[in-house]
């Protein structure tokens, strides 16, 4: 893993940042929901409006603009390049587990109607927590795991009706 994540903003640009891009930024904390930012001899102010930490989305006001941005981690990155997002467009009978790990918490039971996004699980994998989300509108047939269990890799998590 590089530790890097890609910032989409406003649904059409995008950029990547590793770990060590981050640490050079010199962004100062400047009260609740706010950062200043000097880059470049340039400097900018940064509040947070409106967040959903769980699908990695941020409203974010810098300098009196407004941006949408949803960030994807280093993990994001890698099931991209696996090709997992592809899943959405298909019809998806069951949700397998994308690595070993541990169930955190399990959100939705048998017979549970769920939207495309919502969360049905936590996934702990090499000490992050994942949040396996529905990738279409459907309805919960069976919850295979529960909170604790450990699983290993394309272990069924969840299958649709």
């Amino acid at each position: 893993m590089t530790n890097a994540f890609r910032a989409t903003v406003d649904g059409s640009r995008s950029f990547e940042l590793d770990a060590e891009e981050a640490r050079r930024l010199d962004l100062v904390p400047a009260g609740s929901g706010e950062w200043h930012l000097l880059e470049d001899h340039h400097s900018s102010r940064i509040r947070i409006l409106a967040s959903r930490p769980g699908e990695k989305y941020y409203r974010i006001g810098v300098n009196n603009r407004i941006f949408d941005v949803r960030l994807a981690d280093d993990l994001d990155l890698q099931i991209d390049r696996m090709g997992f997002e592809l899943q959405s467009a298909q019809r998806v009978s069951r949700i397998e587990a994308p690595m070993p790990g541990l169930i955190l918490s399990v959100q939705v039971s048998e017979g549970d109607r769920v939207s495309e996004g919502d969360p049905l699980l936590v996934l702990e994998a090499m000490k992050m927590e994942n949040a396996i989300l529905a990738p279409a509108d459907g309805v919960i047939g069976h919850v295979a795991v529960r909170e604790g269990d450990a699983v290993e890799k394309k272990a069924v998590l969840v299958e649709f009706e």
